[in-house]
């Protein structure tokens, strides 16, 4: 898998910051998958402190775009680790509400990610817990 520069890995972070939050509860759980995926891009980086600059984008900025274009403009695996991603952080707390359904929707249209390989991805992941 190609690697993400640590500001696309941020504005990514982001992404999955405002997924874990769209539900209004944001759990230690998921940020931990959040810091999973830091990791999973940047070894030699401190999580904490990325995904501390994460949560203040997120804090700033309502605008999927700034995030789902960075995704838009990689490959499709960099595209499906995000989705796979995304949907551990929506799933993690066994429920997918209709908000979490939506975002995930707006987001695979936004990056041009095919929404049946998304709900692939979610049936796999929903499979393992």
């Amino acid at each position: 898998m190609s690697k993400l520069d640590k500001k696309s890995v941020i504005g990514i972070s982001a992404l999955l910051v405002h997924a874990a939050k769209i539900d209004e509860m944001y759990s230690e759980n998921e940020k931990i998958l959040v810091k999973n995926f830091i990791k999973s891009y940047l070894e030699d980086e401190d999580e904490n402190e990325i995904l501390k600059k994460a949560e203040e984008i997120e804090n700033d900025s309502n605008q999927l775009l700034n995030y789902t274009n960075i995704i838009k403009e990689n490959s499709n695996d960099i595209k499906k680790d995000v989705i796979e991603h995304l949907w551990k952080v929506v799933i993690s707390d066994k429920t997918v509400d209709q908000y979490e359904s939506n975002l995930m929707r707006r987001i695979c249209g936004l990056i041009y990610f095919p929404d049946k390989e998304s709900a692939e991805i979610k049936l796999k992941l929903l499979n393992n817990q």
